[in-house]
C-alpha cells in the first residue's frame, strides 16, 4: 500500500449507494455497524446533510464514465445551533491518504455555511488516527461517555470546534490555540 495522497471528488450521498456504505459500514464498524433500516431512517431524518466520496483524477483513469468507486462517507446533523457528526468513514485501503480530511473539511464548511455555532463530535478513545485529525482542526476534548459505542462498550471523547473561531486560509488547517500537529 502506499501513502500517496488519493485524488476524489465529493457528492451527496443517494440512495444507490447504500449497499457500498453498509459494505464499509461492516469493515470498519464491525458488529456496531448501522443496517440498512438505519442508514435509511438517519438519511431521512431533518437538518441532515451527507456525502460520499469517490475516487476521482488520476486514481480513476480506465475507471470509464459516471459514478466510482466510493471510498468514504460522511454526515452531520444542524438543530438550528450547533451541527453533530454524525459519522465519518473512509475504506480501510485509502486512509492515511487524505480522504478522511477532505471529508471532515466538508462538513465544517457546512456547518459554517448554516451558521452553527459549533461542530461537535463523539470519537473512540483508542482511534489514535481520527483524534490526531480532529486534533489538527482544532477539535477540543469535552469529556467522555462510558461505554457509549455497542455492543463493543468502548469509551468514547466528546469534542467540539468552536465555529467563532476565524479559519486559517491555508486547506486544511485551522487557527487554533494549544491543538495542531503535522498535516
Amino acid at each position: 500500500m502506499t501513502d500517496r495522497p488519493v485524488s476524489v471528488r465529493l457528492r451527496p450521498l443517494v440512495s444507490s449507494d447504500f449497499d457500498r456504505i453498509l459494505q464499509l459500514e461492516h469493515e470498519l464498524f464491525g458488529p456496531g455497524a448501522w443496517t440498512y433500516g438505519m442508514l435509511a431512517d438517519e438519511l431521512a431524518g431533518l437538518g441532515r446533510w451527507y456525502v460520499v466520496a469517490e475516487l476521482d483524477g488520476p486514481d480513476a483513469v480506465g475507471l470509464g464514465p459516471g459514478r466510482r468507486p466510493v471510498v468514504g462517507y460522511a454526515g452531520l446533523w444542524f438543530d438550528g445551533d450547533v451541527a453533530q457528526v454524525m459519522t465519518i468513514g473512509t475504506a480501510r485501503e485509502y486512509q492515511g491518504r487524505g480522504v478522511g480530511r477532505r471529508l471532515l473539511q466538508a462538513l465544517v464548511d457546512r456547518s459554517r455555511q448554516l451558521r452553527a455555532e459549533a461542530l461537535l463530535l463523539e470519537v473512540a478513545v483508542d482511534n489514535d488516527s481520527a483524534l490526531a485529525l480532529y486534533g489538527q482542526f482544532g477539535f477540543e476534548q469535552l469529556g467522555l461517555r462510558k461505554r457509549y459505542y455497542q455492543p463493543e462498550g468502548t469509551d468514547a471523547y466528546t469534542m467540539r470546534l468552536d465555529l467563532s473561531v476565524p479559519e486559517d486560509p491555508s486547506p486544511g488547517t485551522r487557527a487554533t490555540t494549544g491543538a495542531g500537529g503535522a498535516a
